[in-house]
This record gives C-alpha cells, structure tokens and sequence, in this order.
C-alpha cells in the first residue's frame, strides 16, 4: 500500500514538471539570444559597420585565422571597408567593390573613410563649403576618389580630399558632399 501511494506522488510530479516544460523551453529561449549573439559579436559594436585599414601590407584571408590562404593584400593603409561579421579576433570584411575576406582586428581602425559613389554615372560631385545645395562649389569630386569622413547629420556628410591643383601641387579640400553620394556611410547614420 505504501509503495502504490509512492508511485502515485511520482506520477502527480511528473505530470506537472510535464506540464511545465513548455513554459521551461519558452523561458530558456528568451534568454540564449542575448549570450549567443555575444558569442557571435565579442566587439560588441553593431555589426556591420564602417572602418579603415590601419597599415600596410594588410593580408586578407579566406578565413578567420593565420591558417588560412591569402586572399588579397591591401597595400595602402586608410582603404574603408564595412565590418559584416566578427569572429574571436577575426573581423570579416567588405569592400566597395563588394568583396570579402578576413583581417585580424588589429590591423583595422574606427577612422571613417569612405568613396564617392556618384548618383549619375560617370559624374562628378560638387564639394561645398557649406552644407547647402546653394553653397560655393570647392572642388569637383570624381567617382571612386577616396575621402576621409570627419561627420555626418544623416543628410550631409563633412570630408577631405587629398589631390592636385591645376600647377600639380599636392593639396586637400574640404567640404560638404550629400550622404547618399558616399560608400562608407550608412544612410541616416549620423556620427561626429
């Protein structure tokens, strides 16, 4: 007889832990995303995201880790390229042209850089001195010139650009350039 009323307690038990499984799955799934998507982002920076190349010769590689071939090798520091994924001390990265590849994070830097992306083909754009389409035009920029991103409003962005004058002396412009005329910003993304 005491062994029947053991056996029932068990089963009673073990019907309500059944019935609470559900409710055990549902709260443990609630709570992995936050420790997986750590896992999965160790900056903790918001991927993706925008930087520089920090020297050179930079090897990029077809995997995270030295054990991995050689894919390319950027030979300037300073290219922008778009962090799409992190992984240890591995940063997967894209470039304007939309290839990518792997870099160890310490050879990338937050500096903003970016290229100018015409909206027309084969057009130019108008460096402002203002942040104004009515603005004194101080230089005209080509497709694919490299600029350094200093800030940006979500509609405008602040940048230099390194060239030559008519008499081929090496000079910098500074101005304003629309933000969607620009790869190596987000649009409506506003930094300073």
């Amino acid at each position: 007889m005491f062994d029947e009323t053991l056996r029932a307690g068990l089963g009673r038990q073990f019907l309500a832990l059944f019935r609470r499984l559900p409710w055990l799955f549902l709260v443990t799934a609630l709570l992995l995303p936050p420790a997986w998507a750590q896992a999965n982002n160790p900056s903790g920076l918001p991927l993706p995201r925008f930087a520089t190349t920090r020297s050179e010769p930079i090897n990029v590689r077809v995997g995270p880790g030295q054990k991995y071939d050689i894919a390319w090798t950027y030979l300037k520091s300073g290219i922008p390229v778009e962090i799409v994924q992190e992984f240890d001390t591995w940063r997967k990265i894209r470039d304007a042209d939309g290839t990518e590849g792997w870099i160890h994070q310490n050879l990338l830097a937050g500096t903003r850089a970016g290229y100018v992306t015409p909206l027309l083909a084969n057009g130019e754009i108008n460096l402002l001195a203002s942040p104004s389409d009515d603005a004194a035009v101080r230089a005209r920029l080509g497709p694919g010139l490299k600029v350094t991103i200093k800030q940006c409003d979500g509609v405008w962005c602040e940048v230099s650009a390194s060239g030559q004058d008519p008499a081929a002396r090496a000079t910098t412009y500074s101005g304003y350039l629309h933000q969607e005329e620009l790869w190596g910003v987000y649009p409506d993304e506003v930094f300073d």
